[in-house]
């Protein structure tokens, strides 16, 4: 019997048109396994950092591994790892980012007697920072998700934004952000904005998390400089049933990009226990 690690490239359209390029992983042993599905955060993508090392450590524990590229996230399938696509970052919105994440799920479960040996009826879900609130509205929204883990997520989407941005984007139609590790200078036009506004019930994190039935495991850093362990706090206060984690490594445990292959303890640790939090769940 086959024990090798496989990877297989995907590509699926949203309800929009929209290309959502991804990747799955297993290990060929022929038997079903349950999948875990990955929603990167703001200014990620799949292949950022140890994520990618990540899927295949899920692939080894007995699960297949689920990364994809929102649409609009600005990565293209030529420049895996690079901001190649600014206009389309700068159009991307959080319900897009949901209709990325419906697609894929849906993919997965069509995919049960297909690539990958996935039993539609064990799927998790997880996502960090931002991909975090999209996983938690996701997981309310979706009847096939089975059990949630967010890293370092947010709790609010507008409640994020401040009184000089939103003025820009009233002034402006957009904001500029820096990012600090390639020094790119992108923008988010105020479709971001505007979107959030319009969707602010479909969109109310808080909410979603009230009416969480599914088993989920909260992760956030106390010394995370981009969320504050409040929003975890908040998350955790809205459902009661959840487990939160203390963690320490900042916003991303330690991780960053480009990934050496060495795995920092902090965030071995948070790896451990999400692994034994979907052991568990999804056994």
């Amino acid at each position: 019997m086959s024990t090798s690690l496989r990877q297989e490239s995907f590509s699926v359209e949203n309800v929009r048109g929209d290309a959502v390029h991804g990747d799955l992983r297993w290990v060929e042993d022929g038997r079903v396994k349950p999948a875990v599905i990955l929603c990167h955060g703001f200014k990620g993508f799949k292949d950022w950092g140890p994520f990618p090392t990540w899927g295949r450590a899920l692939a080894r524990t007995g699960f297949v591994a689920v990364h994809f590229n929102f649409s609009y996230n600005g990565v293209t399938p030529e420049h895996p790892t690079q901001f190649a696509d600014l206009e389309a970052f700068a159009e991307n919105t959080y319900t897009r980012e949901l209709d990325d994440v419906d697609a894929v799920t849906d993919y997965v479960l069509e995919n049960t007697n297909g690539l990958a040996p996935v039993d539609g009826k064990r799927i998790g879900l997880m996502g960090h920072s931002r991909g975090g609130g999209i996983a938690i509205l996701h997981a309310d929204q979706c009847p096939d998700i089975d059990s949630l883990v967010t890293w370092s997520s947010v709790d609010t989407f507008l409640g994020r934004f401040g009184e000089e941005q939103i003025r820009e984007w009233k002034d402006r139609g957009y904001v500029e952000v820096i990012n600090s590790r390639t020094g790119q200078t992108m923008r988010l036009n105020r479709v971001l904005y505007d979107d959030a506004r319009k969707n602010r019930n479909r969109l109310d994190i808080i909410a979603a998390a009230r009416r969480l039935t599914v088993p989920w495991m909260i992760v956030h850093a106390e010394d995370d400089a981009s969320v504050a362990m409040s929003a975890a706090r908040c998350l955790a206060d809205a459902q009661p049933d959840a487990t939160l984690m203390k963690a320490t490594g900042g916003h991303t445990f330690g991780g960053k990009h480009p990934h050496d292959d060495d795995v920092p303890a902090s965030l071995r640790e948070v790896w451990n226990a999400t692994l034994s939090h979907f052991n568990q769940t999804l056994s």
